[in-house]
């Protein structure tokens, strides 16, 4: 199963939630606004492919981009992936059970993230 990342990122932008997907060579990844917790729902962004190394990475970011620590790690399984939306089951340590991830219009960088639990 691939693994999953959620990291603490406090940057110049302001503190969110880096998720990071596990998918091949890359990290397909969002920003979330909020810190994910059961049966809430938060804007997410997307944002551009990370490398394999924050699979791993806690510290400060090059170039001024902030520091992030882990908040959680684990596995993942899809469920249900195209254009709009991505459904998943999360294996972390706090993050357990269904996630879902719906894009407001194809070809946005805006999305919902909603983590309904186990």
């Amino acid at each position: 199963m691939p693994r999953f990342v959620v990291l603490r990122h406090d940057s110049p932008r302001g503190l969110h939630w880096d998720l990071m997907l596990e998918t091949g060579a890359v990290l397909a990844t969002w920003a979330l606004a909020e810190e994910p917790r059961p049966g809430r729902t938060c804007p997410a962004e997307e944002l551009a492919n990370h490398r394999l190394a924050y699979l791993d990475y806690e510290g400060p970011i090059s170039a001024g981009r902030g520091h992030v620590t882990r908040w959680d790690e684990g596995l993942y399984t899809t469920h249900e992936q195209g254009p709009t939306q991505l459904a998943l089951a999360m294996s972390g340590a706090r993050l357990q059970g269904r996630v879902t991830l719906t894009r407001s219009a194809e070809e946005s960088a805006a999305w919902q993230f909603c983590w309904e639990g186990e």
